[in-house]
């Protein structure tokens, strides 16, 4: 699958600790023999936790050690995981966080969205379990860094990632949704709900010059707030030809909302379970699209 439409239009919100530099070279897990040089971490599963970095050189190679074993369903390549995530850089600071934000962090592993290290380290882990990574910069961000974390070049990174959860190719919307519509001017969507759509755009249909949201069915979930949402979804050009589907890619995909009011935070309010039909106006990615989003669910923060 070529890169996202969704992706080029900037809507996967990559916290900048973690936004990938280059594709994963697959999933691996690394054992480690040096085990007095881990760092230590205090704190349990869903708390936030505490890195005490030991004296002596870092680790030169991926190391993965699990702190905590869940009993939830093994991740898979191309599952969009949702996570909680403290980075402290080897020797220096806490980086990034998103205990601190309360907000968990979604997207999909093993594909290339997210440093090596985490592709390679977070698949084929339990859900609910807590790891420890050292990241060496060939699997973080090498000989350029990461400036605006602070990040410099050839650093070594310490992750503590709670696993929360995980969404593969059959996770899908409310298949008991309110239906609404199929209609909206020229672009009409039939299939049933939760399950593949199919989109028509009739000739003559106005191309759109901005970019519109319509909710076809009503999910029967929360309303959407700030966050990762997991979403399928399938765009369309103005011919009425696929341009890119998640269905057809048998995964689903990670966006965040946040309290903007540009796309895709126009999402927000509208209930898990529904779908909803979006017109998107030409751009440096291409277009026009008709795109039929189903919202599969929003992951919740732990309690």
């Amino acid at each position: 699958m070529r890169r996202s439409i969704l992706l080029t239009m900037a809507l996967l919100a990559s916290p900048i600790a973690v936004a990938a530099t280059a594709a994963s070279a697959g999933p691996a897990a690394a054992s480690s023999t040096r085990a007095a040089l881990y760092p230590t971490v205090s704190g349990s599963y869903g708390q936030t936790p505490k890195i005490t970095i030991p004296k002596g050189t870092a680790p030169s190679s991926l190391e993965i050690k699990v702190l905590h074993q869940g009993t939830g369903p093994v991740t898979k390549t191309g599952n969009v995981l949702a996570v909680n995530y403290l980075g402290q850089i080897w020797g220096g600071k806490v980086f990034d966080s998103s205990f601190s934000r309360r907000q968990l962090f979604g997207f999909g592993v093993g594909v290339g969205q997210v440093i090596s290290g985490w592709d390679k380290a977070l698949v084929g882990v339990h859900v609910g379990s807590r790891l420890l990574l050292v990241v060496p910069p060939a699997d973080g961000y090498g000989a350029t860094g990461q400036s605006a974390a602070g990040i410099t070049k050839n650093s070594v990174l310490i992750f503590v990632v709670d696993v929360v959860d995980a969404y593969g190719g059959s996770a899908e919307a409310d298949a008991h949704a309110v239906q609404l519509k199929q209609s909206v001017g020229g672009i009409k969507v039939t299939g049933k709900l939760g399950a593949v759509p199919k989109i028509t755009v009739a000739k003559g249909t106005p191309k759109p010059t901005k970019v519109t949201a319509t909710v076809l069915a009503r999910g029967s979930g929360s309303p959407l707030k700030a966050g990762p949402v997991v979403i399928q979804y399938m765009a369309d050009n103005w011919s009425s030809a696929v341009q890119q589907s998640t269905w057809a890619s048998g995964e689903p995909y990670a966006i965040t909302l946040t309290s903007g009011t540009t796309f895709p935070n126009t999402l927000l309010g509208v209930p898990v379970g529904s779908r909803v039909l979006v017109d998107l106006p030409s751009s440096s990615s291409g277009g026009p699209f008709a795109m039929v989003i189903d919202v599969v669910a929003q992951p919740k923060y732990p309690s």
